[in-house]
């Protein structure tokens, strides 16, 4: 029977463990509502930064909300946890290279958490995972603690509450989303949902809406799988439209017009670490029952080489052709490039040997998968435009979408994304 130390008592320290794109907000949010919160991060440089009050990601206005809560005393940054009330993890979980989930960076999580935790702790997972993830996360840090009980063996009386709460925010809007979203909270058990609850509660204007943690494993699957598929419709169409030359774009709006009917806009494949991975963890866990999950996947994944052709098809005639390739980011006006279908395109235009310019201003270097090509350099706009002949739009950057378009008279024109209504041939 769990001792008087275990009891629901309030929140006033916190520990994040991940300081990514979800969790530096996240964690930024909880100390400007005035609780005690520890970021942890094994890169030293993102510590060595946050400490000093600034960023090292792009989102609008996280640079004045970190700096404000460093300032205060209520946020720091280390590279290993301390004891704390409530402890959230919001580390990546990609999958592998055969589309498998890998776990490796919970586990660590876990393995770093263990020592720290007392009766009475609060364990939340907000990293995306497979269903029955925060049930393993639980075993295994009974097993790094056997001198305390946990959740997913001792029930309602377990000595520590863990939780699975899945990050539902949108990059660019994450400190408003965070706030006004209603968060989906999956206890291990009863007692563990509400415990997490209360810790949201003091952030979290939304709703918070009480389930099992399987249920709130698979509730953000499903909405990221629910997105895949919208998209793969749109860009299917794209494709059914390249074939019989019609504008996309001009069809997808006139459809729009009926009243139950909300087609997306079709782009150059799916990007990011949510739609492009989040489908495969559901395939994994029922591969006999997903298969229109598998066939949207397969849409999406096939648009970039789709693009490539396009712009290669653009370039005949052209002596030695240079091309630019404007946006490496996988959506608008920020700078995540993870899963991104337009380094995916730029990668297959390399592969090709074309001459390319890359024009992407939210970021100072080429990533890795693009650095090995002597063929590929980072250019500004200017010089992209001035010098190269075919012009690539793979994310509409707000720079890209005002250009003036007599920039663009004398130039061949991919539009992947329908910005300037142009058609992708």
């Amino acid at each position: 029977m769990p001792t008087d130390n275990t009891s629901d008592g309030s929140i006033t320290k916190l520990c994040v463990i991940g300081l990514g794109y979800v969790g530096l907000p996240t964690a930024a949010v909880f100390a400007s509502r005035g609780l005690e919160v520890l970021g942890v991060d094994v890169n030293p440089d993102t510590v060595a930064t946050i400490n000093a009050g600034k960023v090292h990601i792009v989102e609008p206005d996280l640079d004045i909300l970190v700096n404000g809560a460093v300032a205060t005393g209520k946020l720091r940054a280390a590279k290993s946890p301390a004891p704390a009330d409530a402890f959230i993890i919001a580390v990546p979980t990609p999958f592998t290279e055969d589309r498998k989930p890998d776990l490796t960076y919970l586990d660590a999580a876990a393995d770093s958490l263990a020592p720290v935790l007392e009766a009475g702790n609060v364990v939340i997972v907000e990293s995306t995972s497979p269903v029955g993830t925060t049930e393993t996360f639980s075993a295994r840090l009974a097993q790094k603690r056997p001198d305390l009980s946990f959740p997913h063996n001792a029930g309602e009386m377990a000595d520590i509450c863990i939780a699975h709460s899945p990050e539902r925010v949108l990059p660019g809007q994450v400190l408003i989303e965070l706030t006004r979203n209603d968060r989906v909270v999956g206890g291990i058990t009863e007692r563990c949902a509400k415990r997490a609850a209360a810790l949201y509660k003091i952030a979290v204007e939304g709703q918070c809406l009480l389930t099992t943690a399987r249920t709130a494993e698979l509730v953000k699957l499903a909405e990221n799988a629910y997105r895949d598929v919208s998209i793969a419709f749109a860009n299917e169409l794209a494709n059914v439209s390249d074939t019989l030359g019609i504008d996309p774009w001009e069809a997808i709006s006139l459809a729009n017009h009926h009243p139950r009917v909300n087609i997306l806009n079709p782009g150059p494949g799916v990007g990011g670490h949510c739609i492009a991975v989040d489908p495969w963890f559901i395939v994994d866990s029922a591969p006999n029952e997903t298969d229109l999950i598998r066939a949207a996947r397969g849409v999406n994944d096939g648009r970039p080489a789709r693009i490539a052709a396009a712009v290669s098809a653009a370039s005949d005639g052209l002596d030695t052709p240079r091309i630019a390739c404007l946006g490496l980011s996988y959506k608008a006006d920020i700078d995540d490039l993870r899963e991104s279908a337009s380094v995916a395109v730029v990668e297959a235009l390399a592969n090709a040997g074309f001459d390319i310019w890359v024009v992407e201003p939210h970021v100072r270097a080429l990533p890795k998968a693009l650095n090995e090509f002597s063929n590929v350099q980072l250019a500004s706009l200017d010089d992209a435009m001035d010098t190269c002949q075919v012009i690539t739009l793979l994310t509409d950057h707000r720079e890209f979408r005002e250009m003036d378009p007599a920039r663009l008279s004398d130039k061949r024109v991919i539009d992947s994304r329908g910005a300037w209504s142009t058609k992708v041939r």
